[in-house]
């Protein structure tokens, strides 16, 4: 507790919405929904912990957008119609109850969907049976199916999805920021990743190409909720069941995707790896939050990846950090924030939290 952490409680203003401090809880998915996709009274209790106890923002895990495709686990939330919608709105009310910025994260799983109430099957940019298997802790079990290869009118529909509920999540549930999920392996990644993307249309091909369905997607975003509500998108290399993935381009597929992120106009970029102070290619190279602000100089950047270690979120804020987000550090401290301004011992995580089904534990709550 001796580093002086005072740099991560300055406001910062991103598109004209001030956050109050540096400090964000990272979107982490709790499968604690209604089997029909609606946010409960737990979800409630479970995301106020977060902004009463201090941070400055509270990111939402992965909304589900369409009733086709995009559902990715058994009990995730979703966004695709009113009556979810409406669910949120006690949820938002709690975050923003404590001035906390309230962001809905919204995703498309793809091809590593393994639990959708509205369909059997799975799509992709590519019928590439995705690595590894799925996660037990969300219902998963077995390998990963084959995804069907995405028409033009299924890709569509997907930025469809995207955009109407991004609408729904600011208008019906009073949400103050729209996070796209273009990380971890789901289906925006999938497209831009080259080893998930092996298709010969304008979407595959380069990582130009490749990374047009996240341009679009923000496109279609933006048009729907308007200039003023702040809209970033979520970018890794590694996935979900491929954590050790890397861009073949290295810093030039880092040029490319931030700098276009930056032509689109992103107001944020959340950018997430395993430890985020690490070089993102080469052993002494810049780390991946430090690229995206290289090439994307006036968008927000939120860093994720280790920081809840106070001086390693100190520092982020020095390599490119706008922001840092918070998982596992929040799950064990929902008032890190609190605990930091007050010089208090911050506990360390325990993954028994998240077993053997990673929803929310009433003695979370009680934490």
């Amino acid at each position: 507790m001796d580093v002086d952490s005072s740099a991560l409680f300055a406001p910062i203003v991103i598109n004209g919405h001030t956050v109050k401090n540096r400090l964000s809880v990272a979107p982490m998915t709790r499968i604690t929904a209604t089997r029909d996709g609606k946010a409960t009274e737990t979800m409630t209790r479970y995301y106020a912990r977060f902004a009463r106890g201090g941070f400055g923002a509270v990111t939402t895990e992965g909304i589900y957008t369409d009733q086709a495709f995009s559902q990715g686990y058994l009990h995730q939330p979703g966004m695709a119609d009113e009556a979810q919608a409406n669910a949120w709105k006690p949820v938002v009310d709690g975050i923003k109850a404590h001035s906390a910025f309230a962001i809905a994260q919204i995703m498309h799983a793809g091809a590593i969907s393994q639990g959708n109430r509205f369909r059997d099957s799975t799509v992709g940019p590519s019928a590439i049976q995705p690595k590894g298997e799925q996660m037990s802790v969300y219902h998963g079990r077995g390998r990963y199916a084959v995804p069907a290869v995405m028409t033009e009118t299924e890709i569509a529909d997907a930025i469809s999805g995207f955009a109407q509920s991004a609408g729904r999540a600011i208008d019906l549930a009073g949400f103050d920021a729209i996070e796209i999920h273009g990380a971890n392996g789901y289906l925006l990644d999938q497209f831009l990743s080259g080893n998930t993307n092996t298709r010969a249309d304008r979407w595959g091909g380069a990582t130009a190409n490749r990374v047009q369905l996240i341009l679009e997607t923000f496109k279609a975003v933006r048009a729907k909720v308007g200039d003023k509500v702040p809209v970033g998108v979520r970018i890794s290399q590694g996935k979900v069941n491929d954590h050790h993935h890397k861009w073949a381009d290295a810093e030039r597929d880092a040029e490319i995707i931030f700098g276009s992120l930056a032509d689109a106009g992103a107001d944020f970029i959340h950018v997430t790896e395993f430890e985020a102070w690490k070089p993102a290619f080469a052993s002494q190279g810049p780390s991946l939050m430090h690229l995206a602000k290289r090439n994307a100089p006036k968008a927000a950047i939120l860093a994720n990846g280790g920081l809840h270690n106070v001086a390693q979120a100190v520092a982020a804020l020095d390599d490119g950090a706008d922001i840092v987000t918070i998982g596992r550090g929040a799950l064990a401290n929902p008032d890190f924030p609190r605990r930091l301004s007050e010089h208090r011992v911050l506990r360390d995580f325990d993954p028994t939290i998240l077993g053997p089904i990673a929803n929310v534990k009433e003695t979370e709550l009680a934490m």
